[in-house]
């Protein structure tokens, strides 16, 4: 990040504007219903009102993205011409990258640091890497009988509706609306009502950019009104959502009960971090455990929440994780030397909280945090917590909690360790540390988790496809294979 003080973005904080409307047909829309308050979680100010959008903003919304698809220019350019928009938003997210990572941090509570570093790097990179891929799909046409021709082709799937959280607010956003995009389909974007002000500034971003009008449509509104009408809506042919499994079993029925639209869903994560004896490094191990599950304020699906630690190492891994947690810089999201910021509103640090009461209840034992704290400011802060002596059938081991709390579950041989770590109704992601690679093969296989890090955690890129198996959802965010979301194959067969 550049050499900004903690002072000017404190300053720039207070200077911050962007216009609350939706975004339909490439203009800003005020539309007809009321407007709700963008509150800061890092002081619980207001930083801005935005329009409440419902049935009719969404019926425009879409009907702009069907006429963008059935008759504009978007899915009829050429592959590499719409690759070269998708760059020209990556460079526009680069260039304006201080004031989106500052709506980022302002919206939601995520440090300023790794607003920048880490949020808008993602979205730049997705936006320019599917730029580049946009002309190098390619079709089929497979040896068929001699007289005839066989080929299959991708088309675009058509109207998109993407539904995206709060936790990463761009880059997930990113991750559906580029593939479609590169794909020739046309999108609406219904981002969480906790963090519009980043998918309002990208959405104006993609239409200065060049991308034709109603290609990507921003509808603000919460999930039960907005979300519902997008789900619901027969003109919609796709529907991408990330967010908890209550909420993706919601859009499941929305198809159901519409026109049978694909559904493609990547929701919660209870994920497993196996360390084992033979762990090449344990002090990174431990580290790691900590950073991960303190990163985002714990407000990621893929966070590991439970750490499976051998019996013979568990006191020493610990301990390690314990003094990490105890010297995390917990506050003010706008300060560079902030390491854990704000959870993103009241209703979620309550939740939060009552998961860390009822482990207190079921005899967990609590080895750090667990307490509310910088109340003085207004904002939403916990302190990072740690919790050993938890058992497989505790909530804290079986429910996401989705915040800055570790569960610790020790284990005496593999075999235990693999069930508990496939003790749980998600699939989206584990940890494994082993020296000895054939145990790094045998359970990676054995763990039911759409990615396994091994003596690592949270790495890759989007050359690697990203999604869950099992409660966690299904299909895949990132490289090539989200393409397969956004496309439909057709078959033409040519008797010569």
């Amino acid at each position: 990040m550049p050499d900004i003080t903690h002072d000017e973005w404190l300053r720039r904080a207070k200077t911050f504007e962007v216009s609350g409307a939706h975004h339909i047909d490439g203009a800003d829309e005020d539309g007809g219903g009321g407007v709700f308050a963008a509150v800061s979680p890092r002081d619980g100010q207001v930083v801005t009102e935005i329009a409440d959008g419902g049935a009719a903003e969404v019926d425009a919304a879409v009907a702009a993205a069907r006429r963008a698809f059935d008759t504009g220019p978007w899915p009829r350019l050429a592959p590499a011409e719409r690759g070269r928009v998708l760059v020209r938003i990556a460079d526009l997210l680069e260039e304006r990258r201080e004031a989106l990572a500052l709506a980022v941090s302002l919206e939601m509570g995520k440090p300023i640091t790794d607003a920048y570093d880490i949020e808008l790097r993602a979205a730049i990179n997705t936006f320019r890497w599917y730029g580049q891929l946009a002309d190098k799909l390619t079709d089929e046409s497979p040896h068929s009988a001699p007289d005839a021709l066989a080929l299959i082709t991708r088309e675009p799937s058509g109207v998109v509706g993407a539904v995206v959280p709060w936790n990463f607010p761009l880059t997930l956003a990113s991750w559906k609306i580029a593939p479609a995009l590169a794909a020739g389909c046309t999108v609406v974007l219904k981002p969480s009502e906790n963090s519009p002000l980043s998918a309002l500034l990208l959405g104006r971003l993609a239409t200065e950019a060049g991308l034709p009008p109603g290609v990507l449509n921003v509808v603000n509104g919460n999930g039960p009104v907005a979300g519902r009408a997008l789900g619901l809506h027969p003109d919609v042919d796709v529907l991408a959502f990330t967010g908890s499994t209550a909420v993706g079993r919601h859009f499941l029925r929305y198809a159901a009960d519409s026109n049978l639209k694909r559904v493609w869903l990547e929701l919660g994560g209870k994920s497993p971090n196996i360390i084992l004896p033979d762990a090449p490094d344990l002090e990174k191990a431990a580290a790691t455990a900590a950073w991960g599950i303190f990163f985002n304020q714990g407000e990621m699906c893929t966070a590991p929440s439970r750490l499976l630690v051998h019996s013979s190492i568990a006191e020493r891994v610990v301990e390690a994780v314990v003094a990490r947690a105890r010297q995390l810089r917990v506050g003010d999201p706008l300060d560079p030397a902030t390491e854990m910021g704000a959870l993103v509103g009241e209703a979620h640090l309550s939740r939060v909280r009552d998961h860390i009461g009822t482990g207190l209840d079921e005899g967990a034992r609590l080895r750090a945090g667990g307490r509310r704290i910088l109340t003085g400011t207004g904002g939403t802060y916990l302190e990072p917590t740690v919790f050993d002596r938890v058992e497989s059938g505790m909530r804290l081991a079986r429910e996401e909690i989705f915040g800055p709390v570790l569960s610790v579950l020790a284990f005496d041989d593999l075999d235990e360790a693999v069930r508990l770590a496939n003790a749980t109704e998600y699939g989206l992601a584990a940890g494994l540390w082993t020296s000895d690679l054939s145990t790094a093969h045998r359970v990676s296989r054995a763990l039911k988790a759409g990615t396994v890090w091994v003596n690592c955690y949270e790495e890759g890129d989007l050359t690697v496809p990203f999604g869950g198996m099992k409660q966690s959802g299904n299909g895949r965010d990132k490289s090539v294979h989200a393409i397969e979301k956004y496309t439909e194959l057709k078959t033409t067969w040519i008797q010569l």
